[in-house]
C-alpha cells in the first residue's frame, strides 16, 4: 500500500490535487482512500490531503503516520513536523524555485529520504496557467511514484478541468518529464 500526504495553503489546489490523484489511481483499478484536513477553512491557512492506494481493499482507517511520498505546495510549510511523517526512503516533492541544497539540512531529519524541489510556478507560467500549480505538482508526484500512469492522469485532468484543459495537461506533462529526468540523473 502506498500512503501519500499533500500539504498546502487554502486556495492553492492541494485538495483538488488529492482528488485528481485518487481518481487517476481508481481509474487504474486501484483501491483508493482519500481524506482532507482543513485548518481554519479559509484561504491561506494550511490544508492537507491524504491518500492511500492499494491493489487490495483498504481496511485501515487511521491517519497516515509514515507516508511513502509527500507533496508540499508551499516551501514555507516544509518543516520538521511534516517531514516526521515520511517513511524510510520517502521522497518529498516541494513546490520551490530554490536549489536542492537549500533543503539539505531539513532532509537530515528524514530516514534516508530525499527532498526534491520542483518550480511549479515557473511551469504554470510557461503553460499559461498563472499561479495554478496543482496540475504541474501532480505530474511531478506521478513521476516520483511512477504511478499513476501519465496518460491516465492526463485523462482525469481532461475530464475534470473546468478551464484551460490543454494548458493543465501540458503543465502536468512538463513536470512529469522534469522530475523523471532529475530522478534518472540522481540514480546514475
Amino acid at each position: 500500500m502506498q500512503e501519500i500526504l499533500i500539504l498546502g495553503r487554502g486556495g492553492q489546489g492541494a485538495q483538488t490535487a488529492g482528488n485528481l490523484l485518487a481518481r487517476a489511481f481508481f481509474a487504474e483499478g486501484k483501491f483508493v482512500q482519500t481524506f482532507a484536513t482543513y485548518g481554519g477553512a479559509r484561504r491561506g491557512t494550511p490544508v492537507s490531503a491524504s491518500l492511500r492506494v492499494s491493489a487490495r481493499p483498504i481496511r485501515l482507517r487511521s491517519n497516515i503516520s509514515r507516508a511513502n511520498a509527500l507533496l508540499c505546495f508551499d516551501d514555507s510549510l516544509l518543516d520538521r513536523n511534516f517531514l516526521a511523517l515520511a517513511a524510510r526512503d520517502a521522497v518529498v516533492l516541494v513546490n520551490s524555485a530554490a536549489p536542492p541544497e537549500r533543503f539539505a539540512r531539513l532532509a537530515q531529519v528524514m530516514d534516508g529520504g530525499r527532498i526534491l524541489p520542483l518550480d511549479g510556478r515557473a511551469i504554470a507560467r510557461r503553460n499559461e496557467m498563472g499561479k495554478v500549480v496543482n496540475s504541474a505538482l501532480i505530474g511531478g508526484l506521478a513521476a516520483v511514484l511512477q504511478a499513476p500512469d501519465l496518460e491516465g492522469l492526463a485523462s482525469v485532468i481532461k475530464a475534470t478541468a473546468p478551464a484551460r484543459t490543454a494548458e493543465n495537461i501540458a503543465a502536468c506533462r512538463e513536470a512529469y518529464g522534469l522530475v523523471r529526468a532529475e530522478m534518472a540523473e540522481v540514480a546514475a
